[in-house]
């Protein structure tokens, strides 16, 4: 732990999950959705395949079912003659059994037919009649899929906790999955602060500003994290800078909702509420500022196994703290894992200064020149400067044992938004 600025101490974000994470009791209620409905939802349940992709050997070229061993010795000056017995299509089965000197003509998908053990493409065979000349040899099991060679029968193919893609959504649906159970994962969110004013009620908005109003901005990029990252958001309301009434909301948000996000009050004046309201709770954890910038007033408690995660008021702090704090611990409450980023490697373009023993959360500008990649640093300070993260598209991570980093240093940055 370190002292800053009007904390007693600040807490490092390892130490924060890793203490907040092992006392989340709670489990998230779960729900069966069709399939059709579980795109980006959690799954709660391990999928085992009920029996064997492909259910039988199939083609994978449109040709001809053989014996192989009838092929050998097939050139173009010396072909194997064959008679061809039939046709058969994807989805049909027509019974028939190829035999010595036989085969059975196919579309890509077809099942093989018995007797067969190879398929000769259309390219390497001529038809005459009702005849096939081969023009060389085909080993065993050339061009066919096998039983079980895209889904085994038992085995687990999806595991519990991962974020269902589209592609996870065709496989369920191949193996006959209507619908599957999915974590239910609902966010209260509450904005504190007697200078709030929700978007609706605003006519003039630089009047509004002008005024010393603050237009709550917050809750639209928190909803928006929230549903990126598949859980529901709740909007509770703005909330004034009035203990009790701080208290007693975030007391009902825990009574009906997985965890809490508030925004605003998390820091060490007197009109910060939100933290005292929390710690009246008796929290099973509480940890009040962390070891980052921007944001270190985000603070985090568990309350009754649930987590709350008190938020800086300030934009840009709040959104690193949810990544770096709330994402990770969400996930960890519906067995998730972080999904990887798009990163990239270009030559920053001026000195990034950061304290010693903070982890620095920089936002740049990617951008090619000449064939090169430069990374420009946009803000170092400013938690509230939103914009930078608009003009900008890349995150700079410095880590706690460095003091930034030079000119011309090459740095590895997580790319928001393409290159431009």
């Amino acid at each position: 732990m370190s002292s800053i600025e009007g904390f007693k101490s600040l807490t490092s974000i390892e130490e924060v999950l890793r203490e907040a994470g092992n006392l989340l009791t709670h489990k998230p209620s779960m729900i069966k959705v069709h399939i059709g409905e579980a795109l980006g939802r959690y799954l709660a349940e391990d999928i085992i395949a009920p029996f064997n992709l492909p259910p039988h050997n199939r083609s994978v070229v449109d040709g001809y079912a053989v014996r192989s061993k009838d092929t050998f010795g097939a050139s173009p000056s010396n072909p194997v003659i064959l008679k061809v017995k039939g046709f058969v299509r994807v989805g049909e089965n027509l019974g028939l059994e190829v035999g010595e000197g036989e085969a059975v003509e196919l579309s890509t998908g077809a099942p093989m037919p018995k007797g067969a053990d190879s398929v000769v493409m259309y390219e390497k065979a001529r038809r005459v009649g009702d005849f096939i000349e081969v023009l060389e040899p085909v080993p065993p099991m050339a061009n066919v899929s096998r039983v079980g060679e895209d889904v085994r029968e038992g085995e687990r193919i999806l595991a519990r906790g991962v974020r269902l893609a589209p592609w996870d959504i065709a496989v369920l649906a191949s193996l006959g999955y209507k619908s599957v159970r999915v974590y239910n994962v609902n966010v209260a969110l509450i904005s504190t602060g007697s200078e709030l004013v929700e978007l609706e009620n605003v006519e003039d908005a630089r009047g509004a500003l002008e005024s010393g109003l603050v237009i709550n901005s917050n809750r639209y990029s928190m909803e928006g994290l929230l549903r990126d990252n598949g859980f529901n958001p709740h909007y509770l309301g703005i909330v004034p800078d009035d203990f009790e009434a701080i208290r007693n909301v975030i007391i009902k948000a825990l009574e009906s909702y997985d965890a809490v996000i508030t925004m605003g009050g998390a820091s060490v004046g007197k009109p910060d509420y939100t933290v005292k309201a929390v710690k009246s709770l008796n929290p099973d954890y509480l940890a009040h500022g962390i070891l980052m910038r921007p944001g270190r007033a985000n603070s985090l408690a568990v309350v009754g196994g649930k987590p709350v995660f008190m938020l800086s008021g300030f934009p840009v702090a709040s959104i690193v703290g949810f990544e770096a704090i709330a994402k990770p611990l969400l996930l960890r409450m519906v067995g998730g894992v972080e999904e990887p980023k798009p990163l990239v490697k270009g030559v920053l373009t001026r000195r990034v200064n950061t304290p010693i023993n903070v982890r620095s959360y920089v936002r740049v500008k990617v951008y090619r020149r000449n064939g090169e990649v430069y990374v420009e640093p946009l803000a170092l300070t400013g938690s509230g400067i939103l914009s930078t993260l608009v003009r900008g598209n890349g995150i700079l991570i410095v880590p706690e044992n460095r003091e930034g980093y030079d000119e011309g240093d090459v740095v590895e940055v997580i790319l928001l938004r393409s290159i431009e």
